[in-house]
């Protein structure tokens, strides 16, 4: 008997806990990851938008193409800025997928 009431007082914890909205309602600030200050966030939205993969992508080639020697970096065709920022783009892109996924799931176990 007792069993039964630990388990219908751990089932209503749990739905008790559970009304707190969903993963998706949650609201989003930018402001809290990146550096903005007010008013000039088209021209912060653009830079970050346009950087933040160009560096990473030229991180990337840097590493896993030239192998870590500048000599062999210099080498590689800088001037395809579309396709290091491509290259850049697709790896913030997974990690920032990645990242949503392991906040989801930390979300869902709080709940």
């Amino acid at each position: 008997m007792e069993d039964k009431m630990h388990v219908n007082t751990q089932n209503q914890k749990k739905k008790k806990t559970r009304k707190k909205g969903s993963f998706s309602s949650q609201t989003v600030n930018l402001q809290d990851y990146f550096f903005m200050p007010e008013g000039t966030e088209f021209f912060f939205y653009t830079f970050y938008f346009l950087a933040i993969p160009y560096i990473t992508g030229a991180i990337f080639l840097f590493f896993a193409v030239a192998g870590g020697d500048f000599g062999n970096f210099m080498l590689l065709d800088m001037a395809q800025a579309f396709v290091v920022w491509a290259i850049g783009y697709e790896i913030v892109a997974t990690v920032s997928l990645l990242w949503i996924l392991s906040l989801y799931i930390r979300y869902d176990n709080e709940a």
